[in-house]
């Protein structure tokens, strides 16, 4: 495809990956408000899933998804970005297939991996394509584009979902996305450009396992803790400490290396390391408040998967009116005000979460939504322009990796941290109650406020004393488990006032070599008015 067919259909290309990207947030989304659902036992439409279960439901997805970011970004800039699109989009759709029809937890499991593994072909491609089609001029608004597609996404899922689950089986829910990715395809086949990185570098298949393996191993420790092990037993700290060493000794590695599929390196960028660490803890954020916030409406609230659904919309508008607009912000006060600001309005939208109840007004729930929906669409695509800029166009890949890479894991380890959380706090809370019931059934009653409902559902008119003590035992946990995400956002509102710059204003040399291109400008168009003077 020459270069002016590419100018002339470049944004309709990018509605073309958007298309792929809405997919895969489709599907983020619309999971969580399945999740009971999913939980619930086989006779009331469920497969019986525990918490433990929930957690790895998502994070097989992300674990495998972040973990090979990577290895698909090098190899789509050497075998090009427009097939391992495609590839990507196809196994997407295939998983998405297989996890429809799971007839148990573990199926799903494994099905959400392969889906993992398409969406990690298919989310660097994107921002890789966007950054060879759109020159840096419009790249920033391309990119606030690209970010507004999560917005709509986040809108579209949970209310598709909540349609679906009033309707349909659960598994109606990745149903939807197998006619998204056959558009995707389609779409890619005929319109995007291919394009590859003329130094593309080596596979680094010893950094991709390491990854893998220290983010299950520390993310499966967490779980134990939160399932009900003892924090200090071997259970919990084995795997939490031999996957951060594990980490640590990938780091290193990585760091020395000719082709690492993590570049450390790349970090001593100061701008892109906060910025990193900005989307890290934005979404850390985000994926906990999703996580519980299905279990609170409707579990203690009692609202359908649909109400609930509806409910996350103002997320979706808040993001999907700041998105576009913040790279005009940021040209007019700067990154660090605009990033900061983001962080900030992340903070009070978690931290107003501990100050609900069971019968507090529903449409507070709203305006946290909208106002977290905001700060990320102030604080994500200036970021994500951060970093991008901060690279040349060759390492576009690595750039799309690394911010797509920061987002998963911190989902990953959000699930992972703030379910635990949430978990221990609500056994903790509700232990007194348990007690009054028989042993074979404390356990199982105790590993989530689904559970505690199946029981007393299960004891009939007995086991009715269970339900108010397990409603406020999880406001209780949500509070503490709101908390810890929130002061998380404060210190990344901190590191961004401290390592962002703020507006950048030009220097000496730069003001004097825009006054000497103004005058030659002048010069030029005063010759052309006046031919007899050039002539001269």
């Amino acid at each position: 495809m020459d270069t002016q067919t590419i100018q002339r259909r470049r944004w309709v290309i990018l509605g073309v990956l958007v298309v792929g990207l809405l997919a895969i947030v489709i599907d983020n989304t619309v999971l969580n408000v399945a999740l009971k659902t999913i939980a619930s036992p086989a006779s009331k439409g469920g497969i019986g899933a525990t918490q433990s279960q929930l957690e790895w439901a998502i994070n097989s997805y992300t674990l495998v998804f972040a973990g090979l970011l990577f290895t698909f970004g090098v190899l789509g800039d050497r075998i090009g970005r427009k097939r391992v699109l495609m590839a990507g989009l196809v196994l997407f759709g295939l998983g998405s297939l297989f996890s429809a029809y799971s007839q148990s937890p573990d199926v799903l499991i494994a099905a959400r991996a392969v889906m993992g593994l398409g969406g990690a072909a298919v989310m660097p491609q994107t921002l890789s394509i966007i950054a060879n089609v759109f020159e840096p001029g419009e790249r920033a608004r391309a990119i606030g584009i690209w970010t507004s597609a999560v917005g709509i996404g986040v809108a579209i899922g949970p209310v598709l979902g909540g349609l679906l689950l009033a309707h349909f089986w659960w598994g109606s829910v990745f149903l939807i996305n197998v006619p998204v990715t056959i558009a995707g395809v389609v779409a890619v086949a005929v319109l995007v450009p291919e394009s590859r990185n003329p130094a593309a570098g080596k596979i680094d298949y010893v950094g991709v396992l390491g990854s893998i393996l220290g983010l299950v191993l520390l993310v499966f420790g967490i779980v134990q803790g939160g399932d009900g092990e003892s924090w200090g037993s071997p259970g919990v700290l084995g795997p939490t400490l031999g996957g951060l060493v594990v980490l640590g000794l990938f780091a290193w590695y990585e760091s020395r290396i000719e082709h690492p599929s993590l570049d450390v390196r790349l970090f001593k960028i100061r701008a892109l390391s906060a910025s990193v660490g900005t989307i890290a803890l934005l979404f850390f954020g985000f994926g906990g408040v999703y996580f519980f916030s299905s279990f609170y409406l409707q579990n203690v609230r009692g609202y359908s998967p649909l109400e609930t659904g509806l409910l996350a919309v103002p997320f979706a508008l808040g993001q999907f009116v700041l998105s576009p607009r913040a790279s005009t912000l940021v040209s007019r006060f700067g990154v660090r005000p605009v990033m900061a600001t983001g962080m900030l309005a992340n903070a009070v939208a978690i931290g107003g979460w501990a100050f609900l109840d069971q019968s507090s007004p529903i449409w507070i729930v709203a305006v946290m939504f909208f106002i977290q929906g905001a700060g990320l669409g102030l604080a994500v695509p200036t970021a994500t322009s951060t970093i991008m800029q901060a690279l040349p166009r060759e390492r576009a890949g690595a750039g799309s990796a690394l911010t797509n890479t920061a987002r998963q894991v911190a989902v990953a380890l959000s699930v992972a941290v703030l379910g635990s959380i949430l978990s221990s706090a609500y056994r903790s809370s509700l232990n007194p109650t348990l007690a009054q019931l028989p042993a074979a059934a404390r356990n199982g009653a105790g590993e989530s406020i689904t559970a505690t409902q199946a029981v007393a559902a299960q004891l009939g008119h007995a086991g009715q004393f269970l339900l108010d003590p397990a409603n406020a035992a999880f406001v209780d946990a949500m509070r503490v488990t709101t908390a810890v995400a929130a002061a998380l956002a404060v210190v990344g509102g901190i590191a961004v006032l401290r390592w962002l710059p703020g507006r950048q204003r030009p220097t000496i040399e730069e003001m004097v070599a825009a006054e000497v291109a103004a005058a030659e400008r002048d010069l030029a168009l005063g010759l052309a008015d006046r031919p007899e003077l050039s002539e001269r």
